[in-house]
């Protein structure tokens, strides 16, 4: 049996698999971030050491037979954060977390610092980790010069359950500090933003075991004998491991909070001027990419406590048959962008307004607008080379049938459904437990899910959308720094 934990930011799943990797149970937990100033996002890591405990006592009594056969566990986590610790490994502050804003002037900087975009294959946005600890050595120096160890949250769980302090390479090369490429720590990216490589935890693949579980959590956990560790993962990475998404022509759309479009990559091929992530996958040899949009559900979610009508509501009124695009058009832009724009200032809206605009209207120009930026993330991946020959679509989001038709005829590319079931970060962590306890291969583990339905792109529209979205595309110059 092996157990996936998905650390994420407003919750704790955790998931119980057998040896073939069918989930057999699942617990979960929820916390909250807290916001003490604007542009600030913190957590306090003991939410999350809490928030694990409780979970995994659960699944114990649940399933006591399976858990006692527990021989692996691997964390997929929210990426970026900085969890700060001193000699002891105490916590030295909360958590600052990937959505906060506070470092943009810290990463402006060492966005422009020769050889950092050629060593990380990344723009250094606000929310990765280097900036953040540039933001402490400058604001709050007595804190800074206590760092004897900056652990990612996955890290950090990785570094509760075993006493042992390392972080897979998945979630490592969103911190600005990894040389992507080399799969490695930078010792000039760490001395360009005040750090050292020994603050840095050891590097082992996300399949790898890092430690073993600590005797006293497994025996409270109902768990017998020895449990392995590995490494990990960030949680795009863990997803992609729980969705198959690891090779070349592999990917996935994610409809969630933020959006997401990922391809899995055979090399190494950054283009960091496009604000496309590049990263090590959480297996050896497998780099991946995504382009990011920060509001994807989150904009229909916005446009329902404005309305009044739930989300499921907004979705009922514009139908499931995709009929071409409206003249209304919407930025969905509402905590900014980072692919393609790379900007925190800009926020969304809507253009072509008029007194006949229905709710519907407005319902169907969010979508389009979130559709047409990932078409934007889609377009930043091929530039790069990645191939986005066919891909899953997944997230909540991907519920609404109409939207994932209107997706794939914006995107020209057929979108799978999985059918329903665990394939996710949680189920990502677990393959990664499997295959490091010798389960069995990358490649036999990591299978794609069972799909229940492909939609294929509306050809008939194929020219409608096209237009409307190199019309929308005029939208962001022209409105960039209005206020």
């Amino acid at each position: 049996m092996f157990v996936g934990l998905d650390l994420g930011t407003s919750g704790l799943r955790a998931l119980l698999v057998d040896g073939a990797g069918v989930p057999l149970g699942s617990a979960q937990r929820a916390y909250a971030p807290v916001h003490p100033h604007p542009g600030w996002s913190e957590q306090d890591p003991a939410d999350w050491v809490a928030a694990v405990d409780a979970a995994l006592v659960e699944l114990a009594a649940a399933h006591p037979q399976a858990m006692a056969q527990v021989r692996g566990i691997g964390v997929s986590g929210h990426m970026h954060g900085a969890t700060l610790l001193d000699d002891s490994g105490a916590v030295l502050r909360p958590c600052i977390l990937w959505n906060d804003t506070r470092s943009a002037v810290e990463a402006a900087e060492l966005d422009a610092a020769d050889g950092v975009r050629a060593l990380s294959g990344n723009i250094v946005f606000p929310g990765f980790t280097a900036p953040k600890l540039l933001w402490v050595a400058r604001h709050e120096p007595e804190v800074f010069a206590r760092v004897t160890s900056v652990l990612l949250p996955a890290a950090y769980m990785n570094f509760h359950l075993t006493g042992a302090r390392f972080a897979d390479m998945s979630d490592s090369a969103g911190t600005a500090w990894l040389d992507v490429g080399a799969r490695d720590w930078s010792a000039r990216l760490l001395e360009v933003s005040g750090m050292r490589v020994d603050q840095m935890p050891r590097l082992v693949e996300g399949s790898e075991a890092g430690g073993t579980l600590r005797p006293d959590l497994a025996a409270r956990w109902g768990i017998s004998g020895e449990v392995i560790v590995v490494g990990g993962a960030g949680d795009n990475a863990a997803s992609a491991c729980g969705v198959g998404a690891m090779r070349e022509g592999t990917g996935f759309v994610s409809l969630g909070t933020s959006g997401v479009v990922l391809a899995g990559r055979d090399g190494y091929a950054p283009l960091p001027e496009s604000a496309v992530h590049t990263f090590c996958h959480a297996v050896p040899g497998q780099w991946y990419q995504m382009g990011v949009i920060l509001a994807a559900t989150d904009s229909l979610n916005w446009l329902s406590r404005v309305t009044g009508a739930s989300p499921a509501e907004l979705s009922q009124e514009v139908g499931d048959t995709l009929d071409g695009p409206g003249d209304l058009r919407f930025l969905p832009y509402l905590s900014g962008e980072r692919t393609p724009h790379n900007d925190s200032d800009i926020r969304g809206g809507f253009l072509n307004i008029g007194v006949g605009t229905e709710r519907r209207d407005m319902t169907r120009a969010v979508m389009e607008g979130v559709a047409f930026a990932l078409r934007d993330c889609a377009e930043a991946l091929k530039a790069s080379g990645a191939r986005l020959d066919r891909m899953l679509a997944i997230g909540g989001g991907a519920q609404s049938r109409y939207w994932v038709e209107l997706l794939a005829t914006v995107l020209g590319v057929p979108l799978a459904l999985p059918e329903k079931g665990d394939f996710g970060a949680a189920l990502g962590a677990a393959r990664l437990a499997m295959v490091g306890a010798g389960a069995g291969s990358v490649d036999a583990v990591m299978a794609p899910p069972p799909i229940r339905e492909t939609i294929a792109p509306n050809t008939a529209l194929t020219a409608d959308y096209d237009a409307a979205y190199a019309s929308w595309r005029q939208i962001y110059p022209a409105v960039r720094g209005l206020t």
